[in-house]
């Protein structure tokens, strides 16, 4: 157990340190004081509503990361969590603009909505690889280049957009349909936040305590076992990425449903991106996920504060971009010395049980 947790908190505390260690000699380098600038960062959680700010964006690639993390779990790499979640917040938007529902009623109904159309767009990239065997990361790279197009059409004036300023969006969801927010000091914490949360509880259960969830992760450790034990790997591999579509459906729902109750042409992009960062981060465990989606948030906003103080906003991409690398290499090299460790344990075993 001690082994077990060392192996899973070492490598990610490793990866913060060895980026902090990284920033503050390019800060040196540029000529910036690094207490100055990590004081900044820090400080700013106190500071207006940047906190609950952090915790709304960290909502946000929670979701991105649970998504990503479910494929990871079956060896799978949707990295079309981008496109999924992007074309299931339009498709939501128009069907909650279009629609109106009593209270409750109608919040279900474009939750449904955003996931069915988030599995439905992953269906594609798994029928691909399940029937042709084409690679997931080409099929859905190239399906997050036409979600693109499917977006600017669904959310043109052309269709189901309207022009709002010098913008153009879809049609304002009614406020039946809005998840009201927690009024948090100066700011409001999206109501969507304890929803992404039971969304982490359903995957940690779905994953531990169900014989499919076994059977996902068999069948990411082993195919050719898992076949031989009766899974079927070609289901597996279908229902691990119309998951993962499925919970990539809800990424923009927080903003949508919390925020902004309309789609923008102009809506933030990259949530699926990050989603990997997140997944790398948290090693595809929920608690993990939910730190690194909060870490990945705070380092966002740190990016204000430290152009306040006349530091490049860089160093946060910096460290961002460090933490990605150096938390796959730590990983491995804890990995390789609790191996080490085990062998030598097994060894003095071994050694003791031929001197008696």
């Amino acid at each position: 157990m001690k082994s077990s947790l060392r192996g899973k908190l070492l490598p990610p505390v490793l990866a913060i340190v060895f980026s902090v260690l990284l920033c503050t000699i390019a800060l040196v380098i540029s000529g910036d004081d690094p207490f100055e600038a990590f004081g900044a960062m820090i400080g700013q959680l106190g500071r207006g509503t940047t906190f609950v700010d952090t915790i709304n964006s960290g909502s946000v690639y929670y979701l991105a990361g649970l998504a990503v993390a479910i494929g990871f779990q079956m060896n799978l790499f949707n990295i079309g969590v981008e496109g999924q979640y992007r074309f299931a917040a339009v498709v939501a938007a128009i069907a909650g603009g279009e629609i109106a529902l009593p209270p409750v009623i109608h919040v279900v109904f474009i939750i449904l909505v955003a996931t069915v159309s988030g599995a439905l767009y992953a269906l594609v990239p798994a029928l691909l690889k399940v029937y042709r065997g084409v690679s997931e990361v080409i099929s859905t790279i190239m399906l997050n280049a036409i979600a693109i197009g499917l977006i600017a059409y669904l959310a043109g004036t052309d269709a189901f957009g309207v022009q709002v300023g010098n913008n153009i969006a879809t049609k304002t969801i009614e406020s039946s349909g809005w998840v009201p927010g927690i009024p948090f000091g100066t700011g409001e914490l999206f109501g969507f936040v304890f929803i992404a949360a039971l969304v982490g509880v359903g995957y940690w259960v779905l994953l531990n305590r169900t014989r499919f969830g076994f059977e996902l992760k068999a069948t990411g450790e082993s195919p050719t076992a898992a076949t031989a034990g009766g899974v079927d790997a070609r289901k597996m591999i279908m229902t691990a990425m119309l998951l993962s579509g499925a919970v990539a459906g809800l990424t923009g729902l927080p903003e949508l449903l919390g925020r902004d109750h309309e789609y923008l042409q102009t809506s933030p992009a990259g949530y699926g991106f990050v989603g990997i960062a997140v997944a790398l981060l948290g090693r595809n465990h929920p608690g993990g996920i939910a730190l690194g989606a909060l870490l990945w948030a705070f380092l966002d906003k740190s990016a204000v504060a430290l152009d306040n103080v006349g530091v490049p906003q860089e160093i946060t991409t910096i460290m961002q971009g460090a933490i990605v690398l150096s938390v796959v290499i730590a990983y491995e090299i804890v990995r390789r010395f609790e191996l080490a460790a085990e062998q030598r344990r097994v060894g003095r075993q071994l050694a003791a049980g031929g001197a008696s």
